[in-house]
């Protein structure tokens, strides 16, 4: 980002790129500290916005929120820090604070094509939790404004752009041209890390491009992992926005979970209890900053 963000125009830009992020919220204090309480700061994988004031306190939280962002432990933790004690801090007082974890979107889409389909299935896709990139080569088929969590990338090689593009992402193979989607296809079956590959096209089609790639050497099991016709068989139309419905209900479907959520979310009780009782001295149920000397 170019320009400085404070903390809840980062948590608006996270949120509606998708990115993971960290809110590190001040609780309580004592004695003579940097910030005060209900100061809040953001941090991500590779940035941090605003400040709860900075020194050896600010850089240990951020590298305890971008420990928990790569493990993607998305969940809260109360901590108390003694500034003199384990940080060095002139300050002398001591900080606790509330460090919480959102996971942005977990789901990661590749469009191949901005034809008139595409371009509908992202008008929907902006509304939902998807990172999507979207390809193509010609730069005047872009609208001039795409949805927040839409990242643009024009190239004059989607096909020799796509492994990299498509590690363990979900699909998709819009393209106005046959030949490059098969390209797309074989291309895409020989690094075999994606997701999933979803191909617009008829059941003709689907028949073609499958006895062109038994030629070429490919199994039929690799070749059923391509969904082609793309989209649910049960939602009827022809026109770009009927289509992309029923691509979109299809991709939610793949992607749904049935885990059931833990009993318990959040912090516990007997956490939050201490902390009202003594806010100046909760204790981070980890204890990895107190001990220190």
């Amino acid at each position: 980002m170019e320009r400085r963000l404070n903390w809840y125009q980062a948590v608006a830009h996270c949120e509606d790129h998708g990115e993971p992020y960290v809110l590190v919220t001040v609780l309580g204090v004592t004695g003579s500290v940097p910030r005060e309480p209900a100061s809040k700061m953001v941090v991500t994988g590779e940035h941090s916005y605003d400040t709860i004031g900075g020194g050896h306190l600010e850089y240990r939280i951020c590298q305890q929120a971008r420990e928990r962002l790569a493990k993607q432990d998305y969940t809260s933790e109360l901590a108390h820090f003694p500034l003199g004690a384990s940080l060095g801090q002139c300050c002398g007082g001591s900080v606790s604070v509330l460090i919480e974890a959102h996971p942005g979107c977990e789901q990661e889409l590749v469009i191949f094509g901005a034809g008139h389909v595409a371009r509908a299935l992202v008008t929907i896709l902006g509304d939902l939790p998807w990172r999507v990139t979207w390809v193509d080569e010609r730069a005047d088929q872009f609208p001039a404004e795409v949805p927040a969590n839409v990242r643009v990338h024009h190239t004059d090689d989607p096909v020799g752009d796509a492994p990299a593009l498509c590690n363990d992402k979900q699909v998709l193979i819009l393209t106005h041209n046959h030949q490059l989607d098969f390209d797309l296809c074989r291309t895409l079956l020989r690094a075999g890390d994606c997701a999933g590959i979803g191909l617009i096209g008829s059941d003709t089609k689907a028949e073609r491009f499958r006895q062109r790639l038994e030629h070429r050497g490919f199994s039929p099991e690799q070749i059923d992992t391509i969904r082609c016709p793309v989209g649910r068989s049960d939602i009827p139309g022809k026109r770009p926005m009927e289509v992309a419905v029923s691509i979109s209900a299809e991709l939610l479907s793949l992607t749904a979970t049935t885990d059931q959520p833990a009993t318990r979310r959040g912090l516990p009780w007997k956490e939050l209890k201490g902390l009202i009782q003594n806010p100046d001295t909760g204790q981070s149920t980890k204890e990895s900053n107190s001990n220190e000397s």
